[in-house]
């Protein structure tokens, strides 16, 4: 039943009532095509003067984010809940079934049916049930864009559906301007788009999604007569929050209305009416915490999506515009996301530790040369529930675990960053060939006091020396992942060109301890080379697909195309990618990192890796890698590339960087890594290094059997001296 008529609106039926009395009468006898050119005379109005909202429909839309195959749905983000869709796209029997219960002659009048008007007046002045609007699709279109339209105030929205004459008789001027101006087809074409059908549905896309779960174009004819019975009443008529009852009597109407305007036939009508009320309600995820069941996993990447989102331009001048745009706008945005190596990426994450683990694998996957990110993964369920008592972040976080920011600074990654020591070696002038008879310890000229140190200064030491000590040149220096080494070739380098050349491929010093040294200190921090400052996976993997590209550093980027409501699109997907390196010095540091991983230099130079495993498991295709263990295996590192991708993950406990994950779960960090990276290049022709010059190769040594260590030489106080030995030795 209709809701009882308020004092109110009962006046203003009988002030409109009075002005237009007598012209009811006189109306009703004319013929409909004098009618209409009576109310477009009466219009007062011209398209031109029409507010900007009815002549350009700015109505908010929801914005879809799809995987990079443009159709595994991620999530939508809306303030409201609706999607344009073209007339054409609509089933007809919606078109004729939303024509036959709000307006039967739709295609006969100029926007305002005065002789309905009169009627419905007339017959709610004598009152004796339902209260009748006369106002036709034109003029509810009026009226629903009015109090929708973001640009007007909160005062000018609720004026639009005022129970005043003035406002209806503004509605009808805007009517009949609109009219002039619109084919029919159009404006009926708008109101499916925004008219409201219950359950939080604007618009017919949003409405058959909400109730059947499927498109427009595909709704029967019984379907249709319950949406459009729906808009008189949505909240009281929806089947699924409102009476189903009484949407079920509606869809008698409107079936009945469509037999009276023609559209089907009474067999058609008695057929729908006889169908059961079967409902598919489907509710459209809203934002990161409500992305496809199933996978919550896809959050975090959504989240990197999002908050890169607000960093652009295109979509606003400020944080709270670009907020808007992304919710409101109707965006269509295909993003990087890969499905199935994301896929990959958690089977992986949590095959090493669990979700309700504390500690935690992070994993990112990179496309050298556009930046693009791949696959975003962790043991954890992107969610803001509740965890269990004494678990901070496990297993539920919103937590940016994987590309750093908001309290995340990152996690050491050990000697990984071996690699911006030997760019900046190489770019300094030295070859792969550069010798140093590595000690088990290396006084530095760090002050430094404690275990660590000898005789007052910094004194790093090699993990295994039986197996890292003696001659070392960058190839078995990097495959072995000999610290007195690089920490010597940092000395040689200067300290401060290494961390630039980290700060070059994109590492981003979140600990602000890690930000002031490197701003103020970094010619003396003597330990960056062995991975101290806390950095992310994202940031890792982009920065070793950097080296992958030939020294083409890109921007890691969440998308590969953004398509406005209009299709237009928007240039934001093109990969932002400059020269940081020489191609042939990132050829020279990608043939060194292909001993850790168990391949070999063209130059025959590796002779021993930290990840061997990882040539097995790529099946011989060319791979190159790095590992990293922090202090005390405080986390385990790997991150692996090929020229197609780049992968990193980084085993730590996000809360407690005080405990530590110890050195045994090295092995299945690497696999892990190791097997995204297989999923990632599957199906990819493979791809070979080009191999450096022999420039900066140098004169590698033949290769010897290794001495046996009481041979080997004693470690010296003086690197240098080593260094000018080894010329010497060279002639």
């Amino acid at each position: 039943m209709a809701a009882p008529r308020s004092p109110l609106s009962r006046l203003f039926t009988v002030l409109l009532a009075g002005l237009l009395a007598g012209l009811a009468l006189a109306v009703a006898a004319l013929p409909g095509n004098l009618l209409v050119g009576f109310a477009a005379r009466s219009a007062l109005g011209t398209y031109a003067a029409l507010p900007d909202a009815l002549r350009t429909p700015a109505t908010p839309q929801r914005s879809y984010l799809y995987a990079n195959d443009g159709k595994t749905l991620i999530t939508t983000f809306y303030d409201v809940n609706r999607t344009d869709v073209a007339l054409a796209d609509i089933a007809p029997v919606m078109r004729q079934a939303i024509v036959a219960a709000e307006d039967r002659r739709f295609y006969d009048h100029g926007g305002a049916d005065l002789r309905g008007l009169a009627r419905a007046l007339v017959a709610n002045v004598k009152g004796g049930g339902t209260e009748q609007g006369g106002s036709t699709l034109t003029m509810q279109y009026v009226r629903n864009v009015l109090k929708t339209d973001p640009a007007r105030t909160a005062e000018e929205r609720a004026a639009a559906t005022d129970p005043t004459v003035g406002r209806k008789l503004q509605e009808i001027r805007y009517a009949s301007a609109l009219e002039k101006s619109l084919g029919k087809d159009e404006i009926l074409d708008r109101y499916l788009n925004i008219a409201y059908f219950g359950s939080g549905a604007y618009g017919v896309a949003a409405a058959s999604q909400r109730y059947f779960g499927r498109a427009p174009a595909q709704l029967t004819l019984a379907e249709s007569a319950l949406l459009a019975g729906l808009v008189q009443s949505p909240d009281a008529y929806s089947p699924i929050d409102g009476d189903k009852d009484e949407a079920l009597s509606r869809r008698s109407y409107v079936l009945d209305s469509m037999v009276a305007t023609g559209a089907i036939t009474t067999v058609q009508a008695a057929q729908a009416k006889s169908e059961p009320l079967t409902l598919h309600p489907t509710a459209q995820p809203n934002g990161c915490t409500a992305v496809s069941q199933g996978h919550d996993d896809w959050g975090y990447f959504c989240d990197y999506l999002r908050r890169w989102w607000l960093t652009q331009p295109a979509f606003g001048a400020t944080v709270p515009e670009r907020e808007q745009a992304l919710r409101s706008g109707g965006y269509t945005v295909i993003t990087s996301l890969d499905p199935q190596v994301q896929a990959t990426a958690q089977q992986q994450a949590t095959k090493v530790y669990g979700y309700d683990n504390e500690r935690a694998l992070p994993i990112a996957a990179v496309q050298p040369g556009t930046g693009r990110v791949l696959a975003m993964a962790v043991n954890r369920h992107y969610s803001l529930a509740d965890n269990p008592a004494g678990q901070a972040n496990h297993p539920n976080t919103v937590n940016p675990l994987i590309s750093g920011g908001a309290s995340v600074d990152g996690y050491q990654a050990g000697s990984t960053f071996k690699l911006f020591t030997m760019l900046a070696a190489l770019e300094s002038g030295r070859t792969l060939s550069t010798g140093f008879d590595a000690p088990a310890k290396l006084p530095t000229r760090y002050a430094a006091e404690g275990p660590g140190s000898c005789d007052g200064h910094w004194c790093p030491a090699n993990a295994n020396p039986d197996w890292m000590d003696g001659y070392r040149m960058m190839w078995d220096g990097f495959g072995r992942s000999v610290n007195t080494y690089f920490v010597w070739l940092a000395e040689q380098v200067g300290q401060d060109k290494v961390v630039q050349m980290a700060q070059r491929l994109g590492i981003t010093f979140r600990a602000d301890s890690d930000a002031a040294f490197a701003r103020d200190n970094a010619a003396n921090w003597g330990s960056f080379t062995l991975g101290v400052a806390a950095t992310t996976p994202l940031d890792l993997a982009n920065a070793y697909a950097t080296v992958a590209a030939e020294g083409t550093y890109c921007t890691p980027l969440p998308v590969v195309s953004v398509t406005a409501a209009n299709g237009a699109k928007v240039p934001v997907g093109e990969p932002s990618c400059k020269r940081v390196l020489d191609a042939d010095v990132a050829r020279a540091a990608t043939d060194a990192a292909r001993c850790p991983v168990g391949q070999q230099s063209p130059y025959g130079q590796c002779n021993g890796g930290t990840a061997t495993g990882v040539n097995d498991i790529l099946d011989g295709r060319p791979v190159a890698g790095k590992t990293g263990s922090s202090e005390q295996n405080a986390t385990e590192t790997f991150v692996g590339f090929t020229p197609q991708v780049a992968v990193a993950g980084i085993a730590a406990n996000p809360d407690d960087p005080a405990d530590s994950v110890g050195s045994a779960v090295q092995t299945k960090v690497i696999d892990a890594v190791a097997r995204v990276i297989a999923t990632a290049v599957r199906g990819q022709p493979e791809k070979a290094f080009v191999a450096p010059s022999r420039e900066l190769a140098g004169e590698p040594r033949r290769p010897v059997e290794r001495p046996a260590v009481s041979e080997r030489r004693q470690p010296t106080q003086d690197p240098r001296s080593a260094l000018q030995r080894w010329l010497d030795r060279r002639g």
